[in-house]
C-alpha cells in the first residue's frame, strides 16, 4: 500500500461539550476549560461538534465566541453546522462577528440535509415554509457567498442617518478560505472540492457501492482522492481526519477499562453498514500511544492526510478528556511526527 512521508503536521480535537440539564453551566464551563488546556498543550485547533434540543452544545459559535476570548492561539472549528437548522445570512453575520473577535481563528464546518427528525420539529422551526424549505447544497453555496462578499442586497448607500452595506458586515477576509464542509459521502466530497471548501471526514462514512469491499479505510482514501482531484488546490487541498482515538499512556486501571468497554460496546455497528443511507462506523482506537501510532500509519485513509482532529468520547468524564488530550499532545502527537505550537 502507498505511504506517506509526510508527518502529521495539525494536531486538533473534537468535543460534544455533555452538560446536565440541571446545571448546564458548568458543563460549558468545562468544555471551554477543556479547549483552554488545548492551547496549553500546544494543540492545534479546538472543533465543538452541534446538537439541537439535546443535552450537548445547541450554539457552537456562541461558545467558540466565549472561548475566542479565553485562548490567543489555538483555532477554533465547529464539526458541524447542520445548515438545515440556519438562515444563511444570519449565520454568516455571526461567523464573521466571532473571526473578528477570535482575531482569524475561526474554522467553520457545515453540511446540508433535513434537520434530524424533522416531521416532529418543522413546525416549530419553519411553520410558515417548511414544505419548500432548500435543504440542498444550494443552502452552503449561499452561505459561501456571503461570507465571502458577494452582495447579499441591491441596495447600499445612506438613508437618513444610517448607513447600508451591500454585503455582510462584518466582513472577514480570510474566512472563505477557511470553510470546511463535513461529509460522508462521495458526492459531498466531489462538492466540496469544487467549490473550493476544506473537508471534514469522521468516523462516518457511506458504503454506496453495494458491489464494493466493505473497507473503511478504502472508502475514506476515495473521498479524500476525490475531493482533491476538483479542489483548486489539488493535492495540497486540506483535509481533516476525525477518528476516535484513545491513548491510555497515563490513564489508571479505571480508565483503561472503562474505555475498553466503551469500544466494545460501539464495535458491533462497524461489521456492517447501518440503515437506509448504508452509514459504516470506524471502530474506536485504543491503546497506548505505539500502538495507535502503528495502526494510523497503516490506515489508507490516514496516510492520505496531514492533520487531524481526533474525536473525544462522548459519555467520559472532565479529567478523562484531561488525560486523553495530554496523552495525545505528549505521547502520540509525536509519534505520528507532530510537533507541539508555541
Amino acid at each position: 500500500m502507498p505511504s506517506t512521508a509526510r508527518p502529521l503536521r495539525r494536531l486538533g480535537f473534537l468535543t460534544i461539550g455533555l452538560f446536565d440539564a440541571a446545571d448546564p453551566g458548568r458543563g460549558h464551563e468545562s468544555t471551554l476549560e477543556i479547549i483552554e488546556l488545548g492551547e496549553r498543550l500546544g494543540f492545534d485547533s479546538a472543533w465543538v461538534r452541534h446538537r439541537h434540543l439535546q443535552y450537548g452544545i445547541s450554539s457552537p459559535v456562541a461558545v467558540l465566541a466565549a472561548a475566542s476570548q479565553r485562548t490567543r492561539r489555538i483555532e477554533l472549528g465547529t464539526a458541524v453546522i447542520p445548515l438545515g437548522w440556519e438562515n444563511p445570512l444570519r449565520l454568516a453575520e455571526d461567523l464573521a462577528t466571532v473571526d473578528i473577535l477570535s482575531g482569524g481563528r475561526l474554522n467553520p464546518g457545515v453540511s446540508v440535509g433535513p434537520p434530524m427528525h424533522y416531521e416532529q420539529v418543522k413546525e416549530a422551526l419553519y411553520p410558515d415554509t417548511a414544505d419548500t424549505e432548500d435543504f440542498s447544497y444550494e443552502r452552503v453555496r449561499r452561505l459561501l457567498d456571503f461570507v465571502r462578499g458577494e452582495a447579499a442586497t441591491d441596495f447600499s448607500g445612506v438613508e437618513g442617518f444610517e448607513v447600508f452595506a451591500d454585503v455582510v458586515q462584518p466582513h472577514s477576509p480570510g474566512l472563505g478560505r477557511r470553510m470546511w464542509y463535513g461529509g460522508a459521502g462521495l458526492g459531498s466530497a466531489r462538492w466540496a472540492g469544487q467549490h473550493g471548501m476544506n473537508f471534514l471526514t469522521s468516523s462516518v462514512v457511506k458504503a454506496e457501492d453495494t458491489d464494493g469491499p466493505l473497507d473503511f479505510a478504502e472508502i475514506q482514501r476515495s473521498h479524500i482522492r476525490a475531493f482533491r482531484a476538483r479542489h483548486p488546490d489539488g493535492d495540497a487541498a486540506r483535509v481533516s481526519q476525525g477518528l476516535v482515538v484513545i491513548p491510555t499512556d497515563s490513564a489508571s486501571p479505571g480508565q483503561r477499562a472503562k474505555y475498553a468497554e466503551y469500544a466494545a460496546a460501539r464495535l458491533p455497528r462497524t461489521a456492517s453498514p447501518q440503515g437506509p443511507a448504508r452509514l459504516l462506523f470506524a471502530p474506536d482506537l485504543v491503546g497506548t500511544s505505539e500502538e495507535l501510532a502503528e495502526c494510523l500509519n497503516a490506515h489508507a485513509a490516514f496516510r492520505e492526510i496531514d492533520e487531524v482532529a481526533f474525536a473525544l468520547p462522548f459519555t467520559f468524564a472532565h479529567d478523562d478528556y484531561v488525560q486523553i488530550l495530554t496523552d495525545l499532545a505528549t505521547k502520540l502527537g509525536p509519534a505520528l511526527g507532530w510537533r507541539p505550537a508555541d
